[in-house]
């Protein structure tokens, strides 16, 4: 059975493995989801992100979840566009996440971005999620 909503299920996957404390989590990858991760690694959201290829040419991404103090890094995350309902903002209407202290992830003509660098180079584009 095909997965309709991908970014859905790694987001998942990245909230799950937090409640449950677990040091990682794997999921099927692809390069759009690699590139989110990447975004949260840069961010500091995660310890480190890894696309690992295998003979049979699936790909699974390994994701390393961060800790603060027992505590993880990631308090919030939530899908933004999904496929029943695409959410498109232009570079003046892109959300805050509470306040300026979270971060927005979107989908640019540019490339997976936060939304202050979307921002700074005056791009809009689709929301993937909000994280804080």
């Amino acid at each position: 059975m095909s997965m309709t909503d991908p970014v859905a299920d790694m987001l998942t996957r990245i909230r799950n493995g937090l409640m449950a404390e677990k040091k990682s989590v794997s999921m099927p990858g692809s390069k759009y989801k690699y590139a989110i991760s990447k975004v949260l690694l840069d961010e500091g959201y995660i310890s480190s992100t890894e696309l690992k290829s295998e003979d049979n040419g699936k790909s699974t991404l390994v994701i390393d979840l961060k800790y603060f103090s027992g505590k993880p890094v990631i308090e919030m995350i939530n899908k933004g566009s999904r496929p029943g309902l695409r959410l498109y903002k232009g570079s003046s209407e892109i959300p805050d996440v509470w306040g300026g202290l979270g971060t927005v992830i979107m989908s640019t003509s540019k490339g997976v971005m936060t939304d202050k660098q979307a921002r700074a180079i005056n791009e809009g584009g689709e929301v993937i999620c909000y994280i804080a």
